[in-house]
């Protein structure tokens, strides 16, 4: 089918951007320079070793300084263990098996540590993830060959438009007294939907919540496993934890970003050490240990009969590790059986203990953030599929601008609610924000359809206050700079603190109580705005209480999360009327739908009234007394 040899051409655009975007990153940074961006881990300690699967060694390590940086190590990532004393030649590449806290686990392509890992400083640093890429494009070519044959490629048919989906009218209806008209209607359409339903769910709808009465009703009719991806780690670990709370019996592949008991009792390792079986395999690979370090005691100087005795001993500890390999299958096979839910992100649903697994349904979560391609890797073991998500908010991340305009940042969400509007029931009710921060999204966005459920609908900061304002900053004088190539407003910045300051004010003046004070993001789509706004922060002294309750960060780090009341700073003022990315709608909702209580936007009505979507929202401002000049403020 000429629809996958074009994803496959995208995707090796995309790849080659990335790779070579990863490489120019690599070349030019030093071990600490690559540390500071979550890259690396340097200086480590080794604090274990044993046999892993196919005679590969499992080591252990831990990082003894900079543990507090955030970092990229995840489970199934490529890395290499590298030593500092000729770090392109002292250097063994192998996978991340594990990772928690200060500790991962890198599976080595060798049986026994090198000499040099004796020497000098070791480090760990991540690899370019061809596996990703290479799992995508298998994925993509299946498909072409399966879309081929009438009974496998049916859901193939259905996803690229070439059919249209069914539905099964006879089901029963089931009542959920958990959740709303809206809610329940998106589950049954889960129910009914033979090939495709799609849960469109806005802002603050209670997708997850929606999705896990769907997934135990899946579960009760099918009585078949359940697949559960999602694009992010993130967004797996709430809905294992959220479907194991249902009391679902929920194996999660791949290793929890949260480290929680309760998410870690959830994955196959921790599933594993508590089986029958596990006794003997600890006892078989103590053996295979023994063997192997018996052999490296035969070092380099010796005749045949001390080569023969170590080959014997190496092929003996090899014969033991097959024995520990099949037992490890029975076990996994052993507690696949009793799985009702399999959760793992995209391209984890082919690691290889669930690999030929196959499904009547698969829930990708997060689908307006999912890439097509890694879509189709859980999609063709299901006969069935359901998309959750909002392709009204933020795109997936494309590396590459000319893959992104061929079409790679269209989701195949997006395709199938243009295709299949049939199969999509949209969330209507929102628990998040006061109605007249939900109201312009509604209304440009969402048809006008969403409401505010009466518990948020007219929540405010405290009482009295109103729920949204925009502050006019034009002929202020407050103009844009360019720093590097991003764009930044100094004077806006300051602005913003000394509102916020006045605002915190009033707040403790009807509250003390600092516990009470409500939490604050700040946002702008612009990173060294974002760099300026943190660093006045830092210098506003009567913030300084109230430090743990504010954040400063881009659009995108808050998708999925809400806050108490949200800043946006728009930065861009120009007489030419250029507002760049701002142009992107998408990521505007999502600033705009993080606020429960308060949403203050400020920008330079000039500038951002060259856009429709800005000249309305001004406009919707103004009609609810929501507008102010920042002139009136010049006593601030």
């Amino acid at each position: 089918m000429d629809y996958f040899k074009r994803l496959l051409e995208l995707l090796k655009v995309e790849r080659e951007e990335d790779k070579q975007s990863y490489q120019r990153l690599i070349e030019r940074s030093s071990v600490s320079e690559r540390r500071a961006s979550g890259l690396a881990w340097y200086p480590i300690a080794i604090r274990g070793q044993e046999m892993s699967r196919g005679d590969y060694l499992t080591v252990e390590v831990e990082r003894t300084t900079h543990q507090d940086l955030p970092h990229q190590l995840r489970f199934g990532m490529p890395a290499v263990l590298f030593s500092n004393h000729e770090p392109k030649k002292d250097r063994v590449e192998g996978v991340i098996s594990h990772q928690g806290g200060n500790r991962l686990k890198i599976t080595l392509r060798t049986d026994e540590l090198p000499e040099w890992s004796r020497d000098g400083k070791l480090g760990i640093d991540l690899l370019f993830d061809d596996n990703s890429y290479d799992e995508m494009q298998s994925a993509l070519k299946a498909a072409d060959s399966l879309g081929s044959s009438d009974k496998e490629g049916h859901l193939i048919k259905v996803l690229t438009g070439e059919k249209a989906p069914s539905f099964d009218q006879d089901i029963y209806p089931v009542t959920l007294p958990k959740l709303n008209p809206s809610q329940q209607r998106a589950v049954q359409q889960i129910l009914s939907a033979q090939e495709l339903a799609v849960v469109h769910g806005p802002p603050g709808t209670g997708k997850t919540t929606t999705l896990v009465q769907a997934v135990k009703a899946l579960v009760k009719k099918d009585n078949r496993p359940v697949l559960v991806v999602a694009p992010s780690n993130t967004a797996v670990d709430l809905l294992s934890e959220k479907l194991s709370e249902e009391g679902l019996n929920v194996l999660r592949v791949g290793n929890p970003v949260r480290v929680s008991e309760r998410l870690s009792a959830l994955t196959l390792d921790s599933k594993m050490a508590l089986h029958a079986s596990v006794k003997d395999i600890k006892a078989l690979k103590k053996q295979a240990n023994e063997y192997k370090n018996m052999a490296h005691k035969y070092k380099r100087h010796f005749g045949k009969a001390e080569r023969d005795q170590r080959k014997a001993l190496f092929d003996e500890a090899h014969r033991i590790m097959k024995d520990v390999a099949n037992m490890e299958q029975y076990i996994i096979d052993d507690l696949l059986t009793k799985t009702q839910v399999v959760t793992a992100t995209l391209v984890g649903s082919n690691h290889f203990t669930v690999r030929n697994m196959k499904y009547r349904t698969v829930v990708i979560d997060e689908a307006g953030q999912a890439l097509e391609p890694a879509c189709w890797i859980p999609i063709l073991k299901a006969e069935k599929v359901v998309f959750a998500g909002d392709h009204l908010q933020l795109p997936p991340t494309i590396k590459s601008e000319d893959a992104a305009k061929g079409g790679l940042s269209t989701t195949l969400l997006e395709k199938c609610v243009a295709l299949h509007p049939e199969s999509v029931v949209l969330l209507e009710e929102q628990y998040r924000m006061n109605e007249v921060i939900m109201g312009y999204s509604s209304k440009v966005f969402y048809e006008d359809k969403l409401k505010a459920h009466e518990s948020v609908a007219g929540r405010v900061l405290f009482p009295g206050e109103a729920p949204l304002a925009f502050i006019d900053t034009a002929g202020c004088g407050f103009d844009e700079k360019l720093e590097g190539t991003s764009s930044t407003n100094p004077e806006e910045a300051v602005f913003l603190f000394k509102h916020l300051t006045q605002l915190a004010a009033e707040f403790a003046a009807v509250n003390p109580n600092r516990e009470d004070f409500p939490s604050i993001a700040i946002i702008s789509p612009y990173k060294e705005q974002i760099n300026i706004l943190k660093d006045q922060l830092a210098h506003t002294a009567d913030l300084k209480p109230y430090l743990d309750k504010i954040a400063v960060n881009t659009i995108d780090s808050f998708q999925g999360q809400e806050r108490d009341m949200v800043y946006i700073s728009m930065t861009r003022s120009n007489a030419e009327g250029q507002i760049g990315f701002l142009s992107d709608i998408r990521r505007m909702n999502v600033a705009m739908t993080r606020a429960r209580k308060k949403l203050v936007v400020i920008g330079d009505s000039a500038t951002l009234s060259v856009l429709p979507f800005y000249e309305n929202f001004i406009a919707y401002a103004e009609g609810l007394n929501a507008y102010q000049s920042a002139w009136e403020f010049s006593d601030l």
